[in-house]
C-alpha cells in the first residue's frame, strides 16, 4: 500500500531515534500497526492507553487516547501517507481531541500542529533496528525553535516508549 509521499513544506532540524530489538521485523511490524498490540505498550512511560483505533492504509488514521499518571487525558492521531509492510510507515502525527480533530499540544502553544514521521524497520540475523525520523511541517519560526528545543525531552520520551515496546515484545 503506497500513496503520494511528496512531503509538504518542512523546516528545521530532523529528530531521529533508533533502537535495535531482539525480535524479527514481522513481529515488530505487527505490534507497531495492530490496535490490539498498540493498546498494551504505546505512549510515554507511565501513561495508559484508554482507547485506540487503527485504519492502516494511506489516508487512514491511528487515533488514540492516553491517561497520564496525574489522571489527565491526552489524545493524538497519525494520518498515514505510506504503508509498506513490514519495512516502512510514513505518517503525519498531531495532537487531537476525542473526535480526532487536530488541536494544539497541551504543553505548548508553539508546538507544531503537524510532524511528518518516517518509521523504518530493518532486520539482520533475527534482530530488528527501528529508526524513527521526524520533521515539523508547515511551521512558524517559533514552532521550529520549540520543536528543536524539545529534542532532548523527545529522546527521553521515546526511550521510555521504546522500553515499554521492548518489555511487551518479551511477552508476546
Amino acid at each position: 500500500m503506497t500513496a503520494d509521499t511528496s512531503a509538504p513544506e518542512t523546516g528545521g532540524e530532523e529528530f531521529v531515534v533508533t533502537r535495535t530489538f531482539d525480535a524479527p521485523r514481522d513481529l515488530l511490524w505487527r505490534v507497531w500497526t495492530e490496535a490490539g498490540h498498540l493498546q498494551h505498550w504505546w505512549g510515554p512511560k507511565g501513561f495508559r492507553v484508554l482507547n485506540c483505533t487503527n485504519d492502516l492504509r494511506p489516508g487512514g488514521v491511528f487515533h488514540f487516547g492516553l491517561r497520564a499518571p496525574d489522571g489527565s487525558v491526552m489524545w493524538g492521531k497519525w494520518v498515514y501517507r505510506e504503508v509498506r509492510p513490514p519495512e516502512r510507515l510514513v505518517f503525519v502525527s498531531a495532537f487531537s481531541d476525542a473526535a480526532a480533530n487536530t488541536v494544539r499540544a497541551p504543553f505548548s502553544a508553539d508546538w507544531p500542529l503537524e510532524v511528518l514521521s518516517t518509521l523504518t524497520l530493518a532486520e539482520q540475523a533475527g534482530r530488528t533496528t527501528l529508526t524513527m525520523r521526524a520533521v515539523a511541517i508547515s511551521l512558524t519560526e517559533a514552532e521550529r525553535r520549540t520543536f528543536e528545543a524539545m529534542f532532548g525531552s523527545m529522546q527521553q520520551g521515546w526511550a521510555g516508549t521504546l522500553d515499554q515496546l521492548e518489555a511487551y515484545l518479551a511477552r508476546v
